[in-house]
C-alpha cells in the first residue's frame, strides 16, 4: 500500500508497511479524516412523535381555551398531535403532579396558573417538589385581576374605599373565587401595604361571587379582568382598579399601583415539564411557543383576555417561581391564613 504524499509526515521514516498494517495505523491515528456525517444537535428534531398536554382544569375556562389554541399552533409547527389531557381537582395538585411524575423526555407539558406558587405554602403537603421535581419552560402571560363593585357603591376610587373602610371598620367585605386564590391573596397584600381592612367571603367559583355582589350582598369583588369584563361593559359593576403594573390595552383604568407604590399582582400562565427533560428540548419547546405567542390570532385573543403576553425564557421562569412562592408565603403567614 502507498501512503499517500501529504499523510507521510504523521508516521515515522523507513516504516515497513503492509495493507492491514497501514489500514489500522491510518484508523487509529487519522480517524478524524473519516467521512462520518455530523450529529443532529439533542432537541433539533423535537418531537418525533404526539405531545401531551395536561391541563389542571375542566374544559371550558380561559387557561383551557388558551392551552387549546396553543396547543393546535404548536400541532402546526411541529407536525405532530398535541393531545390536550384535563386531570383537574385539587387547585392545579391533581395536574402538576401527573406532569412530575411523567417520563422527562419532552413529551409531557403542563399548563399552570398561579396556584402552582401558592400551593407550597397554603396547601398542607403536596406530593411533589415545587422546584426539585418541575422544570420550568416559560412563563406565557399575566392575567390582569381587577376590583370591582356596583355603580351605586359609595366609592369609585382606591383612596375612596380605603378611606370608607377606615371609617367603617369590618363592615366592607370583598369575594373571591376562593381562600388562597391569587384575588384573595393579592387583596390581603393590599390590605397590609395601605393599611385598612376588609372582610373576605370566598365563594366557589366567579360566578357566585359575581351574584352575590349584584344582588348587594358584599360590596367588592376581586377577579381576573375577563370574568368581570362583559358585567362592566354592561354597565353593572364598575372598576375601581386593577392590580397589575400595566394599564389594560384600549382602556385607562387605575393602576393600584398609582396609590400604593410597588404593587403589583397578576394571575400568571405558564409551562412546565417534569424535572430532567434535556435542556435542549426545554429550550426547543419555549422557542416554538413563543413563536405561538407572537401569532396574530394569539395577539387578538390576549387583548380579549386581558392579558399580556410574556413568553419568557426557561431560566427567567425558574427564577420568577422562585420570587413568586417566597412572596406568597410572607403574605399567608403575614395575613395568619391557615394551610388548607
Amino acid at each position: 500500500m502507498t501512503i499517500p504524499s501529504a499523510l507521510r509526515s504523521f508516521f515515522p521514516p523507513r516504516l515497513s508497511w503492509s495493507k492491514t498494517g497501514a489500514c489500522l495505523l491510518l484508523l487509529a491515528h487519522l480517524g478524524c479524516f473519516s467521512a462520518t456525517p455530523d450529529k443532529v444537535p439533542l432537541g433539533a428534531d423535537y418531537p418525533k412523535g404526539p405531545v401531551k398536554m395536561i391541563i389542571p382544569f375542566p374544559p371550558g375556562g380561559p387557561t383551557d381555551t388558551l392551552g387549546r389554541l396553543i396547543g393546535q399552533k404548536l400541532q402546526e409547527i411541529w407536525g405532530q398531535a398535541v393531545i390536550i389531557d384535563y386531570k383537574a381537582g385539587a387547585g392545579t395538585v391533581i395536574g402538576v403532579d401527573h406532569v412530575a411524575k411523567s417520563a422527562p423526555d419532552g413529551y409531557t407539558l403542563g399548563m399552570i396558573n398561579s396556584a402552582f406558587v401558592v400551593n407550597p405554602s397554603f396547601q398542607k403537603s403536596l406530593p411533589y417538589d415545587s422546584i426539585k421535581d418541575i422544570a420550568p419552560i416559560t412563563l406565557v402571560a399575566n392575567l390582569q385581576l381587577a376590583m370591582v363593585t356596583r355603580p351605586d357603591a359609595p366609592f369609585n376610587t382606591l383612596p375612596e374605599l380605603i378611606a370608607y373602610a377606615k371609617k367603617n371598620p369590618t363592615s366592607l367585605s370583598y369575594g373571591t373565587p376562593g381562600t388562597g386564590s391569587t384575588t384573595h391573596l393579592g387583596t390581603e397584600l393590599l390590605k397590609r401595604s395601605a393599611n385598612f381592612e376588609m372582610v373576605h367571603i370566598p365563594f366557589k367559583g366567579s360566578a357566585q361571587a359575581h351574584g352575590e355582589l349584584l344582588g348587594g350582598r358584599i360590596d367588592v369583588v376581586v377577579d381576573p379582568f375577563l370574568s368581570v369584563m362583559p358585567y362592566v361593559k354592561a354597565g353593572r359593576m364598575k372598576v375601581i382598579a386593577t392590580l397589575g403594573d400595566k394599564k389594560l390595552p384600549n382602556t385607562d383604568y387605575p393602576l393600584i399601583q398609582e396609590h400604593v407604590p410597588g404593587f403589583n399582582v397578576n394571575a400568571l400562565l405558564g409551562f412546565i415539564a417534569p424535572k430532567g427533560t434535556p435542556l435542549l428540548v426545554v429550550q426547543k419547546i419555549q422557542t416554538d411557543i413563543a413563536k405561538v405567542m407572537a401569532m396574530p390570532e394569539l395577539k387578538k385573543r390576549s387583548d380579549e383576555f386581558a392579558m399580556e403576553i410574556v413568553s419568557s425564557k426557561p431560566e427567567v421562569f425558574e427564577q420568577f417561581i422562585a420570587s413568586e412562592i417566597r412572596k406568597w408565603a410572607r403574605v399567608i403567614a403575614d395575613a395568619k391564613i391557615q394551610p388548607e
